[in-house]
């Protein structure tokens, strides 16, 4: 592995050494219309429930949603954060792997990677 790609890589290690919590899935933030047409929500304007806070993650292949707390979402927003971060942290370890493979063995550079 050249200097260069070491460096790189000592780089996303260190990276990755600085989070402490990661939770997968995702988030969103929701308002809905319920159905009762007396309420609110069907009014023009309307003014609709919410906010819902959905937290969606495949367990053993199946999806499952959580529904979070405002406070549950201010204490483990940094924690879904982190874990889009690793994401894109071991796409760049597996680019500069790829990198260091081809420079070791001379195969030319995939143009897939």
């Amino acid at each position: 592995m050249t200097e260069h790609l070491s460096t790189l890589r000592e780089e996303l290690i260190r990276q990755v050494s600085e989070i402490h919590g990661a939770l997968p899935g995702s988030v969103v933030i929701r308002h809905a219309r319920c159905g009762k047409q007396s309420c609110r929500c069907h009014a023009d304007p309307p003014q609709l429930h919410g906010p819902y806070i959905q937290w969606t993650r495949k367990i053993k292949g199946r999806t499952r949603t959580r529904l979070l707390t405002q406070e549950q979402y201010e204490r483990y927003g940094p924690w879904f954060e982190s874990a889009r971060r690793l994401r894109e942290l071991l796409a760049e370890l597996e680019t500069l792997s790829l990198q260091a493979a081809n420079e070791t063995e001379g195969w030319p550079a995939d143009d897939a990677a």
